[in-house]
């Protein structure tokens, strides 16, 4: 028994739920999957009815997206109520749904008439929030692409490029005033994969290295990702704010790619996401943040098969479709072989919680438990397979 494995167990770990796919398993058993390693956030491109079903009575935080299609539509408050009323407010509070995130990447594209309709969207999503009572246990943001920086290094210099700022000002201040995070979607693997004579591999993947020293703070970054949100943090207190927490929404590292996306293999995959999810159970912040724990949603859940562009864009899974690992890094969960209904998934939820409550304390003991839980029995009592029960 691993560590790391022992550690993830008691861990919350973010993670993106993407859905670009034909063979993905079911909702419902995607639930006992997540339940099985204790995935309690969960980040949704949309507000799939099914997922969020398959989700009632879990102990699993949804943030859930209004694609970049809305944002026009979404700008009239009669249909923002209308879609809260029929993608939100039906699922609470048995579904826990604590963020919307309203477009993804807007301001790196080149549609500025998307991009004017962005705020307006969200202060309108906002206001219905209020008018429902709801604004206090689901917060409005929206995600951002790092290309939005003009400069990012050093991270104390960090800057939005000149000619977002008329958008990125006012939206810093809707985030100042409810409270809301600034999301970014941070990829080193893009650093690395464009310059690999000059990127370090140890410093993109959180190995030891020798890091990078900021000229004007003297900070020693170790690590590529913890520079990028402090650049993004100095570029938001160069705005005026300092009062706006940033959190990754995305970051990950593709397990395969084409022969001219260097660096993506399943080992640096497993490296990367290995040592990621270390540095979160760690509680660290950043050089610049370093009593704010840093945030994060890892990319993805599974490889998606019909993901367009590059190789690597279908496999930045943690997961197979099947349910199976695609590398190690302590995450073996449980992916049941058929469909459940919600009172059947509870308590087979709570049966795998406990089974691998088991298999903590007997790490904790120094022992090893390795089972293959039976949920084919139609009373859903799980059973330890006797061929293969061992304690050391």
């Amino acid at each position: 028994m691993s560590d790391l494995f022992v550690s993830i167990v008691s861990l919350g770990i973010g993670i993106n739920y993407g859905q670009i796919a034909n063979n993905l398993p079911s909702p419902s058993r995607v639930a006992i999957l997540l339940t099985s390693v204790n995935i309690s956030r969960v980040k949704l491109y949309d507000a799939d009815p099914n997922v969020l079903s398959a989700f009632s009575n879990s102990n699993v935080d949804f943030v859930i997206g209004l694609g970049n299609e809305y944002l026009q539509t979404m700008t009239d408050p009669v249909q923002a109520q209308t879609w809260i009323q029929q993608n939100v407010q039906p699922y609470l509070p048995q579904t826990k749904i604590s963020c919307i995130t309203v477009g993804n990447e807007v301001l790196s594209g080149n549609d500025t008439q998307l991009m004017s309709y962005l705020l307006p969207a969200m202060q309108t999503i906002y206001g219905v929030l209020v008018n429902l009572g709801l604004s206090k246990q689901v917060y409005v943001t929206t995600a951002h692409s790092l290309e939005i920086l003009g400069n990012s290094f050093p991270p104390s210099a960090g800057a939005f490029q000149q000619d977002l700022a008329e958008y990125i000002q006012p939206i810093l201040n809707f985030h100042s005033q409810t409270n809301s995070p600034f999301l970014i979607n941070a990829y080193p693997y893009f650093a690395y994969k464009d310059d690999p004579d000059q990127v370090s591999l140890e410093y993109v993947l959180f190995q030891p290295n020798p890091g990078v020293t900021d000229p004007i703070t003297n900070l020693n970054y170790d690590n590529m990702l913890y520079a990028q949100i402090d650049a993004v943090y100095s570029s938001i207190k160069a705005m005026g704010y300092t009062d706006v927490q940033v959190k990754i929404s995305e970051t990950g590292w593709p397990s395969k790619g084409d022969p001219n996306e260097v660096g993506a293999t399943p080992e640096n995959a497993e490296i990367y996401n290995g040592n990621l999810l270390q540095r979160i159970e760690q509680q660290q912040g950043t050089p610049a943040k370093p009593s704010v724990p840093i945030d994060i949603y890892v990319f993805a859940l599974f490889n998606e098969d019909l993901k367009p562009g590059p190789t690597s864009e279908r496999n930045y899974g943690l997961y197979y479709p099947n349910g199976t690992p695609v590398y190690n890094i302590g995450l073996q969960g449980y992916l049941p072989q058929m469909d459940y209904s919600a009172s059947q998934k509870n308590a087979l939820s709570i049966c795998t919680l406990l089974l691998f409550s088991l298999i903590v304390e007997g790490a904790n003991h120094g022992g090893t438990f390795i089972f293959i839980l039976d949920v084919t029995a139609k009373n859903l009592t799980p059973m330890l397979d006797q061929r293969i029960c061992l304690w050391n």
